[in-house]
């Protein structure tokens, strides 16, 4: 492990974050207390994780349950040995500072080792999904720079197809020309840097799944994820100790957020549950026998789980703090979780770029429909179409001295720690998106008197209809509470009249018709959850929606399918339009 002395960095960083731990449940206020720490040399790994492993080896670092084969629990000082080998071991393959570490493994042990064992060497990560296809993968390997590959035994296929003079790392049964990963138990337990790491050094490098354009690249530093996610540890509730679950794949930035820094910023443990398919009943027997305390689930998961009969469990969960990610959540599913479970389902706002931003963290009233108050360390303005402050308007962090405008703003830190250091790929994209003295999310919000923030879409996808401002998840939450919608997507229709009406994408449930009745339900039920002028006036029901790989809807598909329909004057055989139906009040 690392020297047994802390850095003055390293004790800012402790400092911090036990602050953030000592003040829970008082977010309003936090935002004016909390400060960012002022780091120069820190490496997470070494000054961090090291450090908790020998305050409390024994303590639970990692816990992995594996349908049908068992169940792996590894130790804070087990795991920092474990990358300490493995480091060494790399370093020894030629694994420099630096150089770049494609990682492309399932939520198996050797990610976590690896993980570990790269930061603390200097080099950068460039996390994969199991998703990418082998022109993914030539993509990530080129414009990424990448020099080392660690692929699992099912995944290394894929590289025959990506040609490139990098090092090829196999974890399991390793293919002809790979290096197997158990050759890394040899490596010595005793790590010793090859000189220290200036906190801004790169870190992590993402290949952001853009909805309208090729991945970007984000790149981020040993302190804009490892140190800017405590505000997602402050978010989840996070506490030393806790058993933390999160539902989330590796390759996508909220498994960093959630699966590795925040709990090991909290000194939790990370708990995962492997399953070839999921299923809600057996989730809730493995959260009930092994006690997880907290649990960040996408909204799609909490859908699934209230079909389940949730108030039969209440009493058999340990579970203090229930968490959506990854899309809005819809009020039904907290006030569903509230009922059977007697806890506050709570989100947050973040992207690849940052850390979490906003958030209903634990002891605020939570708002039906709004994302909460901005995270610690964070300070927003909404900016209208002319760059000036408005109560609805594109969500900007603000990155100079400046107070808040904000209800509740407070004196200005500058440029928060848990944005990124920019695109790599594009630095006229960086200029485009923080130029201003803000950093522009592409993300619509509303404020309120009370300075909660409500999603209304991405900016692009906002649109008006009839001189009205339309956002899509407020109309795709209203119709998703209909019996027979499953999934939906909401984008303008070109009208000669209104310039554009609303038009649904919807997927129906198993067992409901896509017909002319199902479709005169759906209308009706929408006039009676809407107002007049989101009224949704046009649906087609389909069995799947374009998405990118990590599942986000690409809506700008359906705007120019839609729009090229309608100039064709083509209409499908499962698409009605509220003129079918004359019995429609208007």
């Amino acid at each position: 492990m690392s020297n047994a002395t802390p850095s003055p960095s390293a004790t800012a960083f402790r400092a911090a974050r036990d602050h953030l731990l000592t003040h829970r449940e008082q977010q309003a206020k936090l935002g004016a207390s909390f400060r960012w720490p002022r780091l120069t040399q820190f490496n997470w790994a070494l000054d961090h994780f090291d450090r908790l492993a020998r305050e409390d080896g024994n303590a639970p670092a990692l816990w992995i349950v594996n349908e049908g084969a068992g169940e792996q629990k590894i130790s804070y000082a087990q795991m920092a040995t474990r990358s300490n080998q493995v480091a060494n071991w790399l370093r020894g393959l030629g694994v420099r500072r630096g150089d770049r570490v494609l990682l492309m493994l399932g939520n198996e042990v050797p990610l976590w080792e690896t993980m570990l064992a790269a930061f603390k060497l200097g080099a950068v990560v460039i996390p994969a999904s199991s998703l990418l296809t082998p022109e993914d993968l030539r993509d990530r390997i080129e414009r990424g720079h990448v020099r080392h590959v660690v692929a699992g035994e099912v995944h290394q296929e894929k590289f025959a197809q990506v040609p490139g003079d990098y090092t090829r790392i196999g974890v399991g049964k390793p293919q002809p020309g790979w290096t197997a990963f158990e050759g890394g138990r040899s490596g010595s337990e005793a790590f010793t840097p090859d000189g220290p790491t200036q906190a801004t050094d790169p870190l992590l490098l993402y290949f952001t799944s853009g909805t309208t354009s090729k991945p970007k690249l984000v790149l981020h530093t040993h302190q804009s994820y490892p140190v800017g996610h405590l505000s997602t540890m402050y978010w989840i509730g996070l506490k030393p100790g806790d058993i933390h679950m999160n539902i989330s794949s590796p390759g996508w930035a909220k498994h960093a957020w959630s699966c590795f820094f925040a709990p090991w910023n909290a000194g939790a443990c990370i708990f995962m549950h492997n399953v070839a398919r999921f299923a809600a009943q057996p989730l809730l027997e493995t959260l009930a026998r092994c006690h997880v305390d907290t649990l960040c689930a996408p909204p799609t998961v909490w859908r699934m789980l209230i079909q389940e009969g949730l108030a039969a469990w209440r009493g058999k969960l340990a579970l203090r703090e229930v968490i959506g990610a990854g899309e809005p959540l819809n009020p039904e599913i907290i006030e569903q979780i509230k009922a059977s479970w007697g806890l506050t389902l709570r989100d947050g706002y973040g992207q690849t770029e940052t850390t979490a931003i906003v958030g209903n963290a634990p002891g605020l009233a939570v708002k039906p429909g709004s994302m909460g108050l901005p995270m610690p360390g964070y300070r927003l303005a909404l900016l209208d179409v002319n760059g000036e402050e408005a109560d609805e308007g594109e969500v900007c962090l603000r990155l100079d001295d400046r107070p808040g405008d904000a209800p509740g703003g407070h004196p200005g830190t500058g440029r928060p720690l848990g944005l990124m250091a920019g695109y790599e790929d594009s630095p006229e994209r960086t200029a485009e998106v923080m130029h201003g003295g803000v950093y522009r999310t592409g993300d619509v919000a509303q404020r309120d008197a009370d300075g909660y923030y409500t999603f209304v879409g991405r900016a692009d996808d906002v649109f008006k209809a009839s001189d009205y401002r339309i956002s899509p998840f407020e109309l795709e939450s209203a119709l998703i509470e209909h019996a027979a919608v499953v999934e939906v997507a909401v984008v303008p229709s070109p009208d000669p009249v209104r310039l554009a009406v609303p038009k649904a994408f919807i997927i129906l449930a198993q067992g409901s018709a896509a017909d002319r009745a199902m479709a005169l339900d759906i209308l009706a039920f929408a006039r009676q959850a809407l107002a007049p002028y989101k009224r949704v006036r046009r649906i087609e029901f389909v069995t799947e929606l374009p998405k990118t790989i990590s599942g986000k809807i690409r809506r700008v598909e359906l705007r120019q399918t839609e729009a090229s329909r309608r100039e064709r004057g083509e209409k499908d055989a499962h698409e009605y339009f509220e003129d079918d139906f004359p019995d429609l009040k208007t």
